[in-house]
């Protein structure tokens, strides 16, 4: 028997996160594991009038490229690609996989060199976000490797995804419109204003956020969604973090991360596992070393870390920040190949002042 919360999940995805329109071209980039989920959101997209297109990825496909390829290889760029992220209306990325460790073994500098060549990639990508001629949507599904990695059994994480999607509900669309306008208070009320300052245990940091706009995270993008984020002034950031949860990136684990900030620029990275790792992508190019987004986590509903960057970034209670490249919508300037979270939780002892005035205290809004 199908379970009800993919057809309800697919139904998110293509009617209200993307809102696929007659005549529009859907690409949906999926890996293999995700094919149940896959399927349905193909009968959504041509029950809604568009046009899908299939794009599968493996990791083991990945791990063959990183490991055989030469540098020219490494550095092509597939013009079939190219043309997918500059033409397709709306694209749809279904992610899961056998392994979350799979590329541990890879040179990292491999890694970087593949993504540097990338780059153009990202800036159109972003850049037709911000203008809105592509609207797009990410989610993940359930599957072992995901499971095993937030230390829960298959059903058990089944559970948890459904429920942060709210896949699970009588009208999911409903509560997501729900988020929508709860967080748009908090939106209106920090727009137009000019400083932040985080202060706790693992903070000292401010940051102009002049002439910068905040953006209110209800599901349109990432799924499950619930966040407000912006693109701070670049070199506006001072001062030293130190993020409380491990970073997760191209099948590494990176622990104890701490960066301290000058006049915007990461001066000074330390971490206490894989280091070297997290030292060789802040000098993937000069905008790696600058900060591309603040963003603080709404979502109470999730609450528990699963190394799942798409669901703990969201946890109620905390910040994360984004090196590398901004979002254009928010005004951010900076580009880069990269755009790697790191989340340090708020709720000892730590505040968030917006202009001189207490936004937010211990992990909770105070406006």
């Amino acid at each position: 028997m199908k379970d009800y919360r993919i057809e309800n999940l697919a139904k998110i995805l293509v009617n209200y996160s993307t809102n696929v329109k007659p005549g529009e071209w859907v690409l949906i980039n999926a890996n293999t594991l995700a094919s149940p989920l896959v399927n349905e959101v193909v009968r959504c997209v041509l029950r809604a009038g568009g046009h899908p297109n299939i794009m599968w990825d493996d990791d083991d496909i990945q791990q063959t490229i990183l490991q055989e390829s030469s540098d020219a290889q490494l550095e092509w760029v597939s013009p079939v690609e190219t043309m997918l992220f500059e033409k397709t209306d709306v694209l749809i990325s279904l992610r899961a996989a056998k392994n979350t460790r799979s590329l541990t073994g890879i040179d990292p500098q491999k890694q970087r060199r593949r993504q540097t060549a990338r780059r153009d990639l990202m800036k159109t990508y972003m850049q037709r976000s911000a203008d809105g001629s592509l609207r797009w949507t990410l989610t993940n599904f359930p599957c072992h490797a995901y499971a095993q990695d937030a230390d829960m059994s298959l059903s058990d994480y089944e559970d948890f995804v459904y429920a942060a999607t709210f896949a699970d509900q009588p009208d999911p669309i409903q509560a997501w419109i729900n988020i929508r306008d709860k967080q748009q208070r908090l939106v209106d009320w920090i727009n137009g204003k000019k400083q932040v300052i985080v202060r706790g245990p693992n903070s000292d940091l401010s940051l102009s956020i002049d002439g910068r706009r905040f953006i209110n995270c209800s599901g349109d993008k990432n799924m499950p969604d619930g966040e407000i984020f912006t693109g701070p002034v670049e070199e506006s950031v001072n001062g030293w973090v130190r993020f409380t949860y491990p970073a997760i990136h191209g099948g590494r684990e990176v622990e104890g991360v701490e960066l301290t900030f000058k006049d915007g620029k990461v001066v000074k990275a330390t971490a206490r596992k894989n280091e070297n790792y997290l030292l060789t992508l802040l000098d993937s190019d000069p905008g790696a070393r600058y900060l591309g987004e603040f963003a603080i986590g709404t979502n109470y509903g999730i609450k528990r870390f699963t190394k799942s960057i798409l669901y703990d970034e969201k946890i109620g209670g905390s910040i994360h920040m984004a090196v590398g490249a901004g979002y254009p919508e928010t005004g951010s300037k900076n580009q880069s190949s990269i755009h790697w979270d790191f989340i340090c939780d708020m709720q000892d002892n730590s505040e968030i002042l917006v202009d001189g005035e207490l936004f937010y205290k211990n992990g909770e809004f105070v406006i």
